[in-house]
């Protein structure tokens, strides 16, 4: 199995935690003289056996991230903390940039010459450009893990 695969299932396993959840809460009560629409010791029995087999896997998964090498990029799991830091300073980046800028700030213009003018203390153009440049690296690392993730072996 390929690591993109073991993505994949480990997605799908999420989601069915969260329905079976969603269905046990759903019936962990009823009104006295009805009968609840599902078992709900049943399915918390099933909830428990889908995530034995979601740890499993996220245990595979995790080794395999930490062995499968990308080259200049390291392993994947050094590939992920890249990327997962380039996307924090993309936001905040990001954030400067529309703070200096007044974006989202209400009457951020003077109404009348009295009034104090509000200046950037930070140059906007030139954030920007390196959010701009911050994306283009998150896009092209992702492309490189997502590659790594159909290349690799899924490891035991």
């Amino acid at each position: 199995m390929k690591l993109g695969e073991a993505l994949a299932e480990r997605a799908e396993a999420t989601r069915r935690v969260e329905q079976l959840r969603a269905r046990v809460v759903g019936n962990a009560r009823y009104q006295e003289g009805e009968t609840p629409a599902e078992d709900a010791a049943r399915l918390l029995a099933e909830t428990g056996e889908v995530l034995d087999a979601l740890e499993a896997l996220i245990r595979r998964i995790n080794r395999t991230n930490a062995a499968a090498d990308m080259g200049p990029d390291g392993t994947i799991t050094d590939a992920l903390a890249r990327r997962d830091v380039l996307r924090l300073r993309h936001s905040v980046v990001n954030a400067a940039a529309d703070a200096a800028a007044g974006t989202g700030e209400r009457g951020y213009g003077r109404q009348l010459r009295s009034e104090l003018m509000m200046l950037s203390a930070l140059p906007v153009a030139e954030l920007r450009g390196r959010a701009d440049a911050l994306a283009r690296d998150i896009r092209e690392l992702d492309v490189r893990i997502q590659r790594a993730n159909w290349a690799v072996d899924l490891l035991d």
